[in-house]
């Protein structure tokens, strides 16, 4: 079973910055949209940013020109850059993707990182 790896994250006061990375421990054939969704306490998962193979990208209301999404599809790995960090903006940040492991797999949506804690204190 594959797995999706992150890195980054941490501990950073408001208005700083941090970066996050996930890539997946195996081979896709094809990787479509590529996301970070994050959860802070007592609230539900929400979409943070997305992009797509083709570099379009899509972002929350509350972190449009703040976050920044990438992706290196030669390495199938996504970064999320995050700059003038907000305490509203803590929570466990999880990496997700919709691909096909195999040529003659279909998409699947339900591939998660085990999520990477960033916290922005005031």
């Amino acid at each position: 079973q594959v797995q999706l790896v992150e890195s980054g994250g941490g501990l950073v006061q408001a208005g700083g910055s941090l970066s996050l990375s996930c890539a997946p421990s195996g081979s896709f054939f094809r990787i479509n949209v590529m996301a970070w969704y994050r959860q802070a306490p007592g609230k539900q998962r929400e979409l943070v940013a997305s992009i797509t193979s083709a570099g379009s990208t899509n972002y929350a209301d509350s972190v449009k020109g703040r976050f920044a999404i990438t992706r290196d599809n030669a390495k199938n790995t996504v970064y999320l850059q995050m700059n003038s960090l907000k305490p509203e903006d803590t929570g466990v940040y999880y990496c997700n993707l919709d691909g096909r492991r195999y040529t003659w797999s279909r998409y699947e949506s339900d591939y998660w990182g085990q999520g990477t804690q960033v916290t922005v204190s005031s």
